[in-house]
């Protein structure tokens, strides 16, 4: 394992006179294909636990024990915060910094514990975006544990999606967790890197209470599970009951060593052997010499200033970035503001930006270690100005058709009586990944390889073959969107989130209202969100949305449907000079604290 800072790609050329060919937008209300629908009936959504009594049960008993979600926590005049989607993540890593760690410690301590008592969202056989402020320099630092493709991949076999279980190894890309968090600590940590890692053991050592998201998960996975033994042993042997206690012996052994060997311990000798057995027997190419030679990447975060703030975001191979970047390109503060939070017209226009940049995305994003990404041309100002000039709050403009999926993640954020920030996403891919254990060390591995594209989702955007296609050593495209925002040198807000493609515009939709109307993280974190679909409809608004609003969408040419998929969630930090506040979202059972 090893670090290594990539050459910067190339940018432009033909790449951006194809996006401005494209880019033209019709007079029509709308250009989508169909017409436009009225408000759907209420369903059984995904995860709902209508379709699983078991479950229903199971989770009311957890609702009675752990009680309301703690979204916002003693946010006073705290110099301590941290905001996680697992309790026991969140009072892990506020212990770590009470002990005299730092935000960088906390950190690592959190996605760590996370990966134990979340393992359907993390855990160290997957991957992770960090992004770092650091108060003494006042600079940011991006790390990219994104995971990659081993190198014996056989590309053509992804066009073949999905695939069956028996070979579901095909999915496994290199983790890159351990070795970014280690990255992380190395450069910037204050305790012993024992002293972090360690309440990860207790945890896995002598248990922890299912979370009420965790207990859905379950319920949203079971039947794909039940083809792992490991998985199948410890979570379907009887119902699962709300606050029972699960304990991961096989993963504290493998934690334990981490802690006292370091990332050697995952990636050289019986742990990294038995994962790339695990995985080759399940039909994968992951190999020894693909998880000795992981190395985790710097990458320079992207920048815009806005109104006064200084916004940095993950650049690619996440795509979110992007997306809250060209967003906040194609509208001033003021002009937000006139349309009001959350109005019919203030999404309208927001899901105009979005859908514009999930275009961008398909068309040009890729891993540019191995793929030159043209970012500074799809942010060239000149662009961004013409592009404004197409929105319309009339008129609305559709993506063509296209299917990506990535719902098992964890977000975090920390801040230390420093000043230093960690926004931190970490993730599986899919609930539980791979749906793949490795059988003595007790690993979950990824599936983060399904975030490549097919060759006939970009056939609809005229290309031959996606930059976002398998190859040996390159890394998918993701939504992760760890941000930290600046203003007279200090951090004044860090958020990031969870939830696939939903993570990008969510994550757009907390900061930018933030920003433009100041509102509390709270109040932020209890409204409603809309989500961007990818087929069907061209736009998804909460089920409880009312029929007067729906009826203002469509007017503008939207064809609204309803949010299916609610395990999405935002975590966020906020710092007015020495009040700091930290909120954790309640779709997802989060928990703040600030100290």
């Amino acid at each position: 394992m090893r670090f290594v800072r990539p050459e910067v790609g190339r940018h432009g050329g033909a790449a951006y006179n194809r996006v401005m060919a494209r880019q033209q937008l019709g007079p029509a209300t709308t250009d989508h294909p169909r017409a436009a629908v009225p408000r759907a009936k209420p369903r059984t959504k995904r995860g709902s636990t209508a379709a699983l009594p078991w479950l229903g049960a199971a989770l009311s008993v957890t609702l009675l024990i752990f009680g309301t979600p703690d979204i916002e926590a003693a946010s006073g005049r705290g110099q301590l915060a941290v905001a996680t989607e697992n309790a026991r993540s969140t009072h892990a890593a506020m212990q770590t910094l009470q002990a005299g760690g730092n935000a960088a410690d906390a950190a690592v301590t959190a996605a760590l514990v996370a990966g134990v008592t979340s393992p359907g969202s993390s855990g160290i056989g997957g991957g992770c975006f960090i992004h770092y402020f650091d108060a003494t320099s006042g600079k940011t630092t991006i790390l990219d544990a994104r995971e990659t493709a081993p190198a014996s991949i056989v590309a053509a076999d992804f066009e073949a999606r999905p695939f069956a279980s028996e070979s579901r190894g095909k999915w496994v890309g290199v983790p890159g967790e351990v070795a970014g968090l280690h990255e992380l600590h190395r450069r910037f940590g204050k305790l012993p890197w024992a002293k972090v890692v360690h309440p990860a053991v207790v945890a896995a050592q002598n248990g922890f209470q299912v979370s009420p998201h965790l207990a859905r998960v379950v319920g949203w996975a079971k039947d794909a599970m039940r083809n792992d033994p490991s998985l199948r042993s410890l979570w379907l042997s009887k119902p699962l009951q709300g606050g029972a206690t699960i304990k991961s012996p096989k993963l504290a052994r493998s934690l334990q060593r981490i802690e006292t060997e370091g990332p050697k311990a995952l990636y050289e000798g019986a742990i990294a052997s038995e994962l790339a057995t695990t995985t080759r027997g399940a039909g994968g190419w992951l190999s020894v010499d693909d998880l000795k030679n992981y190395s985790v990447t710097q990458r320079d975060s992207l920048h815009v200033a806005w109104a006064g703030y200084d916004v940095y975001t993950m650049p690619p191979p996440s795509a979110g970035g992007l997306m809250l970047v060209q967003a906040l390109s194609l509208f001033r503060k003021d002009e937000l503001r006139s349309l009001g939070f959350n109005t019919p017209a203030y999404q309208h226009a927001l899901a105009e930006a979005f859908r514009a940049a999930i275009a961008d995305r398909m068309r040009y994003l890729g891993d540019p270690n191995v793929e030159a990404v043209p970012t500074s041309a799809l942010l060239d100002p000149g662009r961004m100005k013409r592009r404004r000039q197409r929105i319309a709050l009339d008129r609305t403009h559709a993506i063509p058709r296209f299917g990506l999926e990535e719902h098992g993640t964890h977000h975090l954020v920390t801040g230390d009586a420093e000043g230093n920030v960690v926004s931190l996403t970490t993730t599986v891919n899919r609930a539980f990944g791979a749906k793949l254990t490795a059988p003595q060390s007790g690993v979950v591995l990824n599936d983060e390889l399904d975030d490549f594209t097919l060759r006939t989702d970009v056939a609809q955007f005229n290309l031959a073959q996606s930059p976002n296609r398998p190859r040996p050593g390159a890394k998918p495209v993701s939504s992760m969107t760890p941000t930290i925002v600046i203003k007279d040198g200090k951090v004044v807000l860090a958020a990031g989130g969870s939830g696939g493609m939903a993570i990008a515009p969510n994550v757009a939709q907390a900061v930018i209202a933030r920003l433009t109307f100041d509102l509390p993280l709270k109040e932020i974190l209890d409204g409603p969100r809309f989500q961007i679909p990818t087929s069907e409809s061209t736009i998804l608004v909460p089920q409880d949305t009312s029929a007067a609003h729906i009826a203002d969408l469509q007017r503008r040419g939207e064809i609204v449907g309803t949010v299916r998929f609610t395990g999405t969630a935002v975590q966020l930090l906020g710092n007015d000079g020495s009040v700091k506040t930290a909120a954790a979202d309640p779709r997802k059972f989060g928990v703040a604290s600030v100290k």
